[in-house]
C-alpha cells in the first residue's frame, strides 16, 4: 500500500491510497484550484445530564451537498468540465476531511473514505484487492487518528442507500475521531467488566464461542466468523469478529487482513440477493466497532464489524417505531434463526 498526502484549496488534508506506486501516476501531483473559503464549522459536544451521553451540535450541516446529479458528484474525479473533492483524474482508494464535518477541531474530526472512482459501484463489486487497500485505509486512519490529542475513539463505517439517509451516491464511507468514548461502546465495556468480575473470562470471547456453535452463522473462515447474534435488533443483521481478539484494526494479524476481503464481499453480496433481483440495492450500515484509544478496560473490547440492514421484506422498511426511538427498546419481526437460514440460501454459488 502506497500513501500520498496532499492538501485541498482550503487546507483540508486529502490522501490518496495506492495498490502501485503513486510515482508512476502524474494525477496524484494535481493541485486542487477551486476558489474555495476556509471551512468554518461550529460544531460542539455537549453533555446530556440524564443519560450521561456526549451529543454532537453540527447546526452548519444544513447547508451540505445534498443528491447531487451523476456529473456534478464532489466524490468522482476531477475533469475539465467539473472540479470536485478529488483535483485527481483517477483514484483506487481517496480519503478527505469532510467539509462539513459533524465533528471538528478540539471536538474531533470526520474523514469521508472513497472506495473506488467508479460512481456507479458500489463496494460489493470491488475486487478483493480493492477491499484489502480499504481495509488498509481504515487501518492507517485509526492508528493516525487514535494518536491526535482529545481523540477517544475511531469510527469507520459505511452507510448506503437514500432508505438510510445517504444524500450523496457514490460508493464511501465515513471515519469519526470521536472526543468521547461513544454510548454502545460505553455499555459494551461495563457489561464485559460486570462479565470479567462475575466469570473470571472475557465476555467477548465467551459469546463469539456461543455463537460459532450456534445455527446462525452465516460464513465462516479460517480466521472469521459471520453470524446473526441472538437478540438481533434489525431484521438481517450480521456480525463480524475475528476469532483472535484485537482491541481495534491496527491489531489484525496477517491472516485475518488477508481472509477479510474474501469473506466481507461475500457478506455484501448476499445482502443484495436477500430480496430478490428485482429489488433496489439493499440499503445497510457496516459499523467497525473498535476499542476506546485509551483506559485499563482498552483489552477488554473485541474489534468486530455490524452489518445490518433497514429493508425487513421485498418493498418494505423497518421505521423505528415509538418503543425503539423513544426508549430505545428494539422489537424484531424476523427471528434471527430465519434470517441467517436467508443469508446462506443466497450464498454465491
Amino acid at each position: 500500500m502506497k500513501k500520498t498526502v496532499t492538501r485541498l484549496a482550503d487546507g483540508r488534508e486529502l490522501l490518496y491510497f495506492d495498490s502501485r506506486d503513486p510515482r508512476e501516476d502524474a494525477a496524484r501531483d494535481a493541485v486542487d484550484r477551486r476558489p474555495l473559503d476556509p471551512v468554518a464549522s461550529a460544531s460542539e459536544v455537549r453533555r446530556d445530564p440524564l443519560l450521561d451521553e456526549s451529543v454532537a451540535i453540527a447546526s452548519h450541516r444544513q447547508g451540505r451537498i445534498y443528491h447531487p446529479p451523476a456529473d456534478s458528484c464532489p466524490l468522482c474525479p476531477s475533469t475539465a468540465r467539473w472540479q470536485s473533492e478529488i483535483p485527481a483524474a483517477d483514484y483506487e482508494v481517496a480519503v478527505f476531511e469532510n467539509r462539513f464535518p459533524s465533528l471538528s477541531g478540539a471536538d474531533g474530526r470526520c474523514e469521508v473514505v472513497c472506495f473506488t472512482s467508479d460512481h456507479r459501484a458500489s463496494f460489493a463489486d470491488l475486487g478483493e484487492e480493492r477491499a484489502a487497500l480499504v481495509l488498509d485505509a481504515w487501518t492507517d486512519r485509526t492508528a493516525e487518528l487514535s494518536a491526535r490529542p482529545g481523540v477517544e475513539q475511531v469510527y469507520c463505517f459505511e452507510n448506503r442507500g437514500a432508505e438510510i439517509g445517504v444524500t450523496l451516491a457514490h460508493p464511501h464511507g465515513q471515519i469519526y475521531a470521536f472526543p468521547f468514548t461513544t454510548p454502545r461502546t460505553a455499555t459494551m465495556l461495563r457489561n464485559a467488566a460486570a462479565h470479567r468480575a462475575r466469570t473470571g473470562r472475557n465476555l467477548f470471547d465467551d459469546v463469539l464461542e456461543r455463537e460459532r456453535g450456534a445455527e446462525r452463522v452465516v460464513l465462516a473462515g479460517e480466521h472469521w466468523t459471520a453470524f446473526v447474534p441472538y437478540a438481533a435488533r434489525w431484521p438481517y443483521e450480521v456480525h463480524l469478529y475475528p476469532h483472535r481478539r484485537v482491541a481495534d484494526l491496527t491489531g489484525l494479524g496477517e491472516g485475518a487482513r488477508t481472509e477479510f476481503p474474501r469473506l466481507y464481499l461475500e457478506l455484501l453480496r448476499r445482502f443484495d440477493r436477500i430480496f430478490g433481483t428485482g429489488e433496489p440495492p439493499t440499503p445497510y450500515v457496516a459499523a467497525w466497532h473498535q476499542a476506546p484509544v485509551t483506559g485499563a478496560d482498552r483489552q477488554e473490547f473485541a474489534l468486530h464489524l455490524e452489518l445490518f440492514t433497514v429493508r425487513r421484506a421485498s418493498g418494505k422498511l423497518k421505521y423505528l417505531a415509538g418503543t425503539e426511538s423513544g426508549m430505545g427498546a428494539f422489537m424484531n419481526d424476523v427471528s434471527p434463526e430465519s434470517a441467517a437460514d436467508r443469508l446462506r440460501e443466497v450464498a454465491s454459488s
